[in-house]
């Protein structure tokens, strides 16, 4: 992504509602962060998260063989019917 596009995704904003005691807990961590607002520190924990979310994902998704190789091994081992 380019700075501009980079700039511009951040920019594009929605709207979500939180809980008001997690509003709270977020504005009083403020003061020991680099973030502004409440909204600043929520998108980066957010992007943070899912970061790893979707990393740990990708990692522990099987392919085919390795799909059709664990059901034969269940099948051996009488898990799964034949």
């Amino acid at each position: 992504m380019s700075g501009t596009e980079e700039a511009t995704a951040v920019r594009q904003t929605s709207d979500v509602t939180l809980p008001d005691h997690l509003v709270s807990r977020v504005a009083d961590r403020l003061p020991y962060t680099e973030f502004d607002s409440p909204d600043e520190y929520v998108a980066f924990v957010l992007e943070e998260v899912l970061y790893h979310v979707e990393e740990d994902t990708d990692e522990e998704a099987f392919d085919t063989d390795e799909q059709a190789e664990v059901e034969e091994r269940l099948e051996s081992l009488g898990y799964l019917g034949e």
